[in-house]
């Protein structure tokens, strides 16, 4: 054993020649023990070792890393000031080590597990709102992070196992060069919002009532834009474009203070009016907006995707007819 372990270490070190320090966890495992037992023949007892070879490995963790770690105090080593520099790092990364193993096995470790989502940029804050909120209702304790970012980012954190899922409006391609999976949420039409005092002047006679209408609108980047632009050519609707708006959570701010019309998801057209203080002037329903969950596996097993896949199929979405 002590033979493949010396492979093992040598093969790394050649695969990964950075400069960078090798720490050999056998020793640090041999050190953290001997801490805790305070003496070498107690530790050999625990770990099932010889007293020589214990003291070996020690020796050869203070000359890796070029301190002495223990020093004698009557029939017990104790711990130098970088001997518990390096207790404290030897023992969160053991802990780890013990709640990692639980954690595959199914047992409960009581450390919240921690569920990472990427969010597309140009996302609608109050749909990923919607789509997350199940998420935090599972039990057992989890800790939800967000990381916001445009497609292709994400995907590549998605392809490094850093994030477990991504929320989007539109699927990953073979353009992203990157193994994922697509699965539809669901869709939803668009709607047009706006302030009392403006939506009066534009709902009669909707959608022909929005030619010359003020307007704010996402980048001509996203997805929403790019349909919107497409159905307003072709009804003929020049609108005065007041705003152009990379945060959808911005352009609904300006909408809520009067500053033109805006569109949205109909899907969270009643958050948008609670929130915003805003009306719905029309809704496009031949315009359908897509979104999906994008995961490294075809086959979905983590309990917090399936919860948020079945919170928009069916409460947020409504999914065409197979």
């Amino acid at each position: 054993m002590k033979n493949r372990n010396i492979d093992i270490e040598t093969s790394v070190k050649q695969k990964y020649p950075v400069e960078m320090d090798w720490l050999n966890y056998h020793h640090l495992l041999y050190f953290w023990t001997v801490a805790r037992e305070g003496t070498i023949a107690r530790a050999g007892e625990v770990l099932g070792l010889a007293q020589p070879t214990i003291s070996t490995q020690l020796r050869q963790l203070d000359e890796s890393l070029g301190q002495n770690l223990m020093e004698k105090s009557g029939r017990r080593l104790v711990l130098t000031a970088a001997g518990r520099t390096v207790y404290q790092y030897a023992e969160e990364i053991f802990t780890l080590g013990r709640e990692m193993v639980e954690t595959v096995k199914g047992r409960p470790t009581g450390r919240p597990v921690q569920f990472v989502v990427g969010l597309v940029d140009v996302l609608p804050k109050l749909v990923a709102k919607r789509l997350l909120e199940p998420a935090l209702t599972l039990p057992g304790p989890m800790k939800l992070v967000c990381r916001e970012g445009p497609l292709e980012k994400l995907v590549s954190e998605l392809a490094l196992h850093k994030i477990d899922l991504i929320l989007s409006d539109s699927p990953v391609t073979p353009a992203n060069r990157v193994l994922a999976h697509n699965h539809l949420l669901g869709n939803s039409s668009i709607s047009i919002f706006g302030v009392k005092s403006l939506a009066r002047k534009y709902i009669k006679n909707f959608p022909k009532s929005l030619r010359q209408a003020p307007f704010l609108l996402q980048s001509p980047a996203t997805t929403i834009r790019r349909t919107l632009d497409q159905w307003m050519e072709a009804h003929e609707i020049q609108p005065v474009i007041r705003a152009e708006f990379d945060d959808s959570a911005l352009l609904k701010v300006f909408g809520q203070a009067g500053e033109g019309l805006f569109a949205a998801p109909t899907a969270i057209a009643k958050e948008i009016c609670h929130q915003h203080a805003v009306v719905v002037v029309g809704e496009i329903s031949t315009i359908q907006e897509s979104f999906y969950a994008i995961s490294a596996e075809r086959r979905i097993k983590h309990p917090a995707v399936l919860s948020i896949l079945e919170r928009a199929r069916h409460e947020v979405f409504e999914l065409p007819p197979r």
